[in-house]
């Protein structure tokens, strides 16, 4: 049945890297022995901004951060998100580390967001 679910996922879904060393690209942050790589192979990645064209691999390199880290990935768009659900996400998030549980938070299009949803965002980037 999971196989057959999968099946059901589209071609770009199933096809995207799962891993560091299925990630094409960015060598000089993610090749051996490189900041970013080392940074998440030591399990110390700081917050930080992905900026790139559409297709560069910034979401998935998040989802990739998140599974090697053992952290829960929480996918949110600025287009249709709020400040209400940057504070759901922040109440869950602390329930998570409560737990023992990190969370990497992907903010897709996060420029959309206007300055108080920014300003929303900055303790937890800090934090």
């Amino acid at each position: 049945m999971l196989e057959f679910a999968r099946i059901e996922m589209p071609l770009a879904a199933r096809m995207r890297p799962r891993t560091l060393d299925e990630f094409v690209g960015q060598d000089e942050l993610l090749g051996t022995g490189r900041a970013l790589r080392a940074a998440i192979e030591r399990d110390a990645v700081p917050s930080m901004i992905l900026w790139g064209p559409p297709g560069s691999g910034k979401t998935t390199l998040a989802q990739i951060i998140a599974n090697s880290t053992g952290a829960y990935f929480e996918g949110m768009s600025a287009v249709s998100a709020g400040v209400a659900d940057l504070r759901r996400v922040a109440r869950e998030s602390g329930a998570r580390r409560r737990a023992g549980k990190r969370t990497v938070l992907f903010i897709d299009e996060i420029h959309r967001f206007n300055k108080a949803q920014q300003d929303a965002v900055l303790p937890y980037v800090e934090d």
